[in-house]
């Protein structure tokens, strides 16, 4: 029983398909992992036992009568606390929505309910999504899998830990400038970035519109893929066959290899290395609309939040984090006409991208050019802070801004990603090239 938590979430279901394992005591496994485990509090913000548990009898009766809902009906995941839960807190990290209850499920979290997926409850984050690190002084910072003084990645960071640490089988989060995938290199796990627009945000806690994106958190590949499917309510994607053999891939050197610290950048060669040796073909791609793109960011990201936020954040700006508080009013200086060129060069800007990787089938670049950072240097050292969080955010980002699909894998060494772009609406294709380099990769 104790092995149901180090599997994975469709071998779970394979597991409950052949009558192996009842999702009630699968269930309950994962509950009682959940409230023995030392960083509980630290991880979840609530744990929805109740419902988990009539979820999971529900799903044990359609096992029983061979009518399951999807491939993952009766598997236990973790939902990020943005995700709107009927008669749950749902506070987004943030002293700002303390009390906040919402009154039904958020769509894609409805979506997966009515598919048989079981809630097991929500999960901390960084305050109102606005921090690649993970860190959360107001609410709680989960740990990182690989070493306990370190952030784990963020925004979606106890999505993470949940599924690192073996308390769900796959977390949900989101994704705006990389809160998806930083946490989920980090903490050695696949992240899934869909196309903005693609998986519906509707009863999701928002941070910029414009970019937010939903994706999961898992232990595989055909974890994400199925996982995607039951988000959308969709057919999931067929991994079988999938081949790197004769695949042309672009490595990304226009500011995605800049200081690019030596664990993350040994980690990428490592994976790129493989890559080639199982027959693709790999092409080094300067891309001077990547670099134009970067320079839009304070622009598009801090004026869209604050003004999502900034009213609220004015009435009480104490029960904020500084730096997430300052961050936030940066925003505050940007023009509607500056708001509105930047948005126009940057449609431009997509356009050639999309025209300069058509090409080929995905760009290549490490998930984050450095490690987790040290959570008490962190607190105490303001530039470290800074340009840490800058960083940890800026490879993702590119995927962003340039609108693209984008998916992260371990590499074999800890805590560092390789991180595969494509085109919007191109998460099927990524999620094969995926699948197949995961086989290169332990």
């Amino acid at each position: 029983m104790l092995n149901w938590l180090e599997m994975s979430a469709a071998a779970l279901g394979r597991g409950i398909e052949t009558g192996d394992i009842d999702p009630v005591a699968l269930t309950q496994a994962y509950l009682g992992a959940i409230n023995s485990h030392d960083a509980r509090d630290r991880i979840y913000s609530a744990i929805t036992s109740e419902r988990a548990l009539a979820e999971a009898q529900a799903a044990s009766e359609r096992a029983r009568a061979g009518q399951r809902l999807s491939p993952l009906d009766g598997v236990p995941i973790s939902w990020k606390d943005l995700f709107d839960s009927a008669g749950v807190a749902t506070e987004a990290g943030s002293d700002l929505l303390n009390g906040r209850v919402p009154t039904r499920d958020a769509e894609v979290l409805a979506n997966a309910t009515a598919l048989g997926m079981v809630c097991l409850g929500k999960t901390h984050m960084s305050e109102l999504a606005f921090s690649g690190l993970g860190l959360n002084p107001i609410t709680a910072t989960p740990p990182c899998v690989n070493d306990p003084d370190v952030v784990p990645g963020g925004s979606s960071s106890g999505a993470a830990a949940s599924v690192a640490f073996g308390l769900a089988a796959a977390g949900i989060g989101s994704d705006t400038g990389g809160s998806v995938r930083i946490p989920a290199a980090w903490n050695d796990l696949v992240g899934l970035k869909t196309t903005a627009g693609r998986v519906t945000a509707k009863g999701v806690v928002p941070l910029c519109r414009s970019f937010d994106t939903v994706g999961p958190l898992t232990r595989t590949v055909e974890d994400a893929a199925l996982l995607l499917s039951v988000l959308e309510g969709t057919k999931p994607v067929d991994l079988r066959g999938a081949s790197l053999q004769g695949k042309r891939f672009a490595v990304l050197e226009t500011m995605a290899l800049d200081q690019v610290r030596e664990a993350p950048m040994a980690g990428f060669e490592r994976a790129l290395h493989r890559i080639q040796s199982a027959g693709a073909t790999l092409e080094f791609l300067q891309a001077d609309e990547v670099a134009e793109a970067m320079a839009l960011t304070a622009p598009l990201y801090t004026a869209e939040a604050y003004g999502e936020w900034g009213e609220a954040i004015e009435a009480a700006p104490e029960k904020m984090f500084d730096q997430i508080l300052e961050r936030f009013r940066a925003g505050a200086k940007i023009s509607g006409p500056e708001y509105v060129a930047a948005w126009h060069k940057l449609e431009v800007l997509r356009e050639t991208w999309e025209a300069r990787i058509a090409g080929f089938d995905a760009v290549l670049l490490p998930t984050a050019p450095i490690l987790p950072p040290n959570v008490e240097r962190l607190m105490t050292d303001q530039d470290y802070y800074i340009t840490e969080n800058l960083l940890a955010l800026r490879n993702t980002r590119i995927g962003n801004l340039m609108g693209s699909a984008a998916i992260t894998l371990p590499t074999g060494v800890p805590s560092c990603g390789l991180m595969m772009m494509g085109p919007a609406g191109s998460e099927e294709r990524l999620l094969r090239l995926a699948a197949a380099a995961e086989f290169l990769l332990p």
